[in-house]
């Protein structure tokens, strides 16, 4: 009796899948249909899930993560100092005078050096940081001893990937590699300990421009001339907290110690503040991250909800052809419950099916998908297991979903009404139907709209309105010698590079247009109080910086005539700081002279750019002053204005020149386009991200109409039969049907266009500079969606529109 017990409900439930099967290959179209449909949607879910847990993972492995803290800056004034920077003694101060709060502290400073073994030599990201890396994080070397590796000088750390890149291998400890510093001298750095391999995280990746796999100790801070002072607010500071201690618990001691410190400038300006490392990563930058997670979430959901309701969509659709079956199985003996399992079971199936093949989608497209997020997405064998557990409740929340209509409204149809295959509520499940479609129908419609928009405005990031020339500019990284020989020697260089037929004009700057500048400083009228001088972005360039990026002047000069540079206490300003010191005119300023708010000799202007964009379009052109390169001996890139014509001739041309005129440096060059992309990385995901939202929500839609078509067709056969012989034309009986969608989709757009203007002026309110939202995207997504859906519906319709009348009547 037990083993009889036992087996029955294992046959019942292998009739229940038999049954399923049997159905779903009954139907192959609407099967396929709803399979595409909803294969599509779960594989989006699984590429966004996939970036998303990604995204989580940041910082989620470091040691003790939950109690570190990185030390953020705010000042007064945005352009006095960077916001993810600190004081450089802040952060060890706090360990030492205050033990109770603080249990650990790390400091770095980044720079890039060219660092060479042989014949191989690249630029390089460095780390110069405190040997408490290890301890506070829990990096592990795979190579060499964590408790001696940072105590020589003149010592090195680098990763594995580093460690195959100069030597072919791992094992590399106490090889050397060539270090080069910024006076241009170079020395052998011993390797002490190979990195393994991290999970990202905000301290070696502290973000695109910060990828370091070189590590070197802060006692060789002084052989690259660098300090971590009071005076230096550009350090990368780290605490982490005593158990119980709060973040808040800081602010005072933070505040005191700048006070007793720091100079006046700069304890009256800066608040510092603690973010705790575990969200540094997703709220950073704006909360772009974040807003990037939240964003793909949300259409991750609505597309497979959207695929979702295809699959109600069909079973409402199809329900007078499962009637009688219902109606069979209650007079068989049949009860609501098995009913409900079998429609369920069925349901299940078919998102199984779907979800395999969504996998299979995902394993052959990853790498597409990766390309088009900018991020590495995660292999299977990278998930941990609860990851199979999400997949199975995905396809059980999925198939119950999806299920739900016929498992529980039409099983409980009474026996009598579905064994004449008459529906009561059929006014009902029309108007659920057409509800469930303009839902799909709206969702589209604000995807497709927000996509266009989003794309609007990443053309304008890359447009002629930067107010600068960005075409065919080529930067290029060069070998650092500080001093007034190292800037008369790349002055030479310069020249000789400007003399190649393929060059167009050349510059010697210490910055580009990408945001990155040399901190902020104060300026103001001599004779004026200096605490009313205006904060001002510090740029390095020489003379040839304008006419290379084609920065219109409005007044003077930029610096003097091209080769003709020989005042040093001249600069340049922008039209905002013109604007910001009083001036009315640029003419005006010409002449007239400022002072540094940290002292020192006035300088006089000599000319005034017109206003570009140096910085990203989210803030407003902020004043600018230019000091010469010879008068700072600061410089770090070339930027090559090419003449058009064959780029790769050009790039080879100017290889071979370089290694003549710098041999052993190498030769690693950016376009400007590329640079930007870099700014505006974000942007430019989220915008292929929405174009591929926007290409899964249309074939969505369109499997969804496709199958609702065939269906109402086949229904409506013998009415269709009838009108001919009534008289009605084959473009009438068309109509009928594009009609009713298109009616669908206009009570979508109705209420999708709000919402999409809303949401997109939203995002666009981030910007100082943006796009406006006029009518033409809008215009645009309807036309095409009603043009696609109308041309569906009659390639789908013609054929029983012209069909023999005959035929349609006798199809019942």
């Amino acid at each position: 009796m037990a083993t009889h017990l036992q087996i029955k409900p294992i046959s019942m439930f292998k009739n229940y899948f038999k049954t399923a099967w049997r159905n779903l290959t009954k139907t192959r179209f609407y099967t396929l249909v709803n399979i595409i449909g909803l294969a599509t949607g779960i594989a989006f879910t699984l590429v966004i899930a996939a970036y998303v847990w990604g995204e989580l993972q940041v910082n989620a492995h470091l040691k003790n993560a939950s109690q570190q803290y990185i030390i953020q800056s705010k000042w007064k004034d945005p352009n006095m100092g960077y916001d993810l920077t600190s004081v450089g003694p802040l952060a060890k101060q706090l360990k030492e005078r205050y033990p109770n709060l603080v249990a650990n502290y790390y400091r770095w400073d980044g720079i890039t050096a060219s660092i060479s073994k042989g014949d191989k030599s690249f630029r390089e990201g460095i780390q110069i940081g405190d040997s408490t890396m290890f301890s506070m994080y829990g990096f592990t070397l795979i190579h060499g001893n964590i408790a001696t590796a940072f105590e020589e000088p003149y010592s090195v750390i680098i990763s594995a990937e580093k460690a195959k890149k100069y030597f072919g291998k791992t094992d590399v400890v106490g090889q050397s590699l060539s270090i080069e510093n910024f006076s241009g001298s170079r020395h052998d750095f011993l390797v002490a300990g190979v990195l393994d391999k991290a999970p990202k995280n905000s301290v070696t990746f502290l973000n695109d421009d910060n990828n370091n796999q070189i590590f070197i100790s802060t006692n060789n801070l002084a052989y690259f001339g660098r300090n971590m002072d009071w005076l230096n607010t550009s350090i990368v500071s780290y605490v982490e907290l005593q158990k119980g201690v709060l973040a808040q618990d800081l602010d005072k001691p933070m505040q005191y110690l700048l006070k007793q410190n720091a100079q006046a400038q700069v304890a009256n300006n800066l608040t510092p503040y603690l973010v705790p490392l575990q969200k540094y990563y997703l709220q950073g930058n704006n909360g772009l991250v974040q807003k990037m997670v939240t964003a793909l979430s949300l259409v991750a959901v609505f597309i497979l909800l959207m695929a979702v309701i295809n699959f109600i969509n069909m079973a409402v659709s199809r329900s007078g052809t499962r009637m009688r079956e219902i109606g069979i199985r209650k007079v068989l003996g049949g009860i609501k419950r098995q009913l409900v399992i079998q429609f369920l079971i069925e349901s299940t199936l078919l998102v199984m099916v779907s979800t395999i093949l969504a996998i299979i989608v995902y394993l052959l497209s990853r790498e597409t998908f990766s390309t088009i997020l900018g991020k590495p997405l995660p292999a299977f064998s990278e998930f941990p297991l609860y990851f199979v557990f999400f997949l199975l409740l995905l396809m059980v929340a999925v198939g119950l979903l999806a299920g739900i209509y016929p498992a529980f409204v039409l099983s409980s149809l009474k026996t009598v009404e579905s064994l004449k295959g008459k529906l009561g509520a059929v006014k009902d499940r029309v108007v659920f139907r057409k509800s469930l479609v303009a839902f799909q129908f709206g969702t589209a419609i604000i995807v497709c709209i927000s996509a266009l928009i989003i794309s609007q405005q990443v053309k304008l990031f890359f447009s002629q309105s930067l107010g600068y020339d960005k075409s065919y500019i080529v930067s290029a990284p060069l070998p650092r010698n500080w001093t007034p020989e190292g800037v008369r020697k790349m002055e030479q260089i310069r020249s000789e590079f400007a003399a190649m037929p393929q060059i167009s004009n050349l510059a010697l700057s210490f910055e580009i247009p990408d945001g990155g500048n040399s901190g902020s400083v104060g300026m103001y009228k001599p004779g004026t109080d200096s605490a009313t001088a205006i904060p001002s972005a510090l740029l390095m360039t020489d003379e040839y910086y304008a006419a290379t990026y084609n920065i219109p002047l409005e007044a003077g000069e930029f610096f003097s005539k091209p080769g003709a540079f020989t005042d040093s206490f001249t600069l340049v300003i922008n039209e905002a700081q013109c604007q910001a010191q009083g001036w009315k005119t640029p003419h005006e300023a010409i002449g007239k002279q400022l002072k540094f708010q940290s002292g020192g000799q006035p300088y006089t202007i000599a000319g005034v750019t017109k206003n570009f964009h140096f910085s990203s379009m989210q803030q407003a052109i902020q004043p600018l002053t230019f000091l010469h390169v010879g008068v700072t001996n600061t410089f770090r890139l070339f930027s090559f204005k090419l003449k058009p014509g064959n780029i790769g001739q050009t790039m080879d041309a100017l290889q071979k020149k370089w290694a003549t005129l710098m041999p052993g440096t190498p030769f690693e060059y950016t376009f400007m386009d590329d640079s930007l992309k870099r700014v505006y990385k974000s942007e430019l995901q989220l915008e292929k991200a929405s174009c591929l939202a926007t290409i899964l929500s249309l074939i969505i839609v369109l499997l969804g109409v496709l199958g609702l078509i065939s269906l109402s067709i086949q229904k409506r056969t013998k009415e269709i039969g009838i009108r001919k012989i009534l008289g009605s034309s084959v473009q009438g009986i068309i109509g009928l049907f594009v009609k009713e969608f298109l009616l669908v989709i206009a009570l979508s757009a109705i209420l999708a266009c709000p919402l999409a203007y809303f949401l997109m002026n939203g995002w666009l309110s981030d910007y100082v500079y943006r796009v406006n939202i006029t009518v033409q995207p809008f215009i645009l997504t309807l036309g095409v969606l009603g043009c696609i859906t109308a041309i569906l519906i009659i390639l789908q319709t013609s054929k029983t529109a012209l069909a023999n009348p005959v035929k349609s009547l006798r199809s019942e």
